[in-house]
């Protein structure tokens, strides 16, 4: 798949997401097919997931995207939490798969003494998934 010079499309017209480098190397370009979602519906369904996450449970990322409705926008909620209000939603309570603080520096300390003031333990560096995981339902089940 090769983008065609000075347009962020490939040889077929297809719009090219995910530009992006890994440890030095350019991460293959994903071809985007179709129309994005409304970025206000989509982050209001974000919300209202995560506002259902009761104190002392945690999701991650990906299970607030698929309980949503939107299963391969993990990072549309990442992204959405990295620049919402802070007091806005109970951001502490969305981790990374198996538990991970993905937060660097002393936003990840704030998340685990903000996790640890609702009871939430840890196994190591990373939440208890076993026992303070809220059991999400993906959208297509409800």
């Amino acid at each position: 798949m090769k983008r065609v010079k000075g347009t962020n499309e490939d040889a077929k017209g297809r719009a090219l997401i995910g530009i992006t480098k890994i440890a030095g190397r350019a991460v293959r370009r994903i071809p985007f097919r179709g129309e994005a979602p409304f970025e206000g519906e989509r982050d209001r369904s974000f919300r209202r997931i995560i506002l259902s996450i009761p104190s002392g449970k945690v999701s991650t990322y990906g299970k607030v995207a698929a309980a949503a409705g939107y299963p391969l926008y993990h990072r549309a909620v990442a992204r959405m939490l990295r620049t919402d209000p802070p007091d806005r939603l109970p951001w502490h309570r969305v981790v990374g798969a198996g538990g991970a603080i993905k937060l660097p520096g002393e936003a990840a300390k704030e998340q685990r003494a903000r996790l640890r003031l609702e009871g939430v333990r840890f196994r190591g560096e990373r939440v208890d998934m076993e026992g303070f995981e809220y059991p999400l339902s993906p959208w297509e089940s409800a």
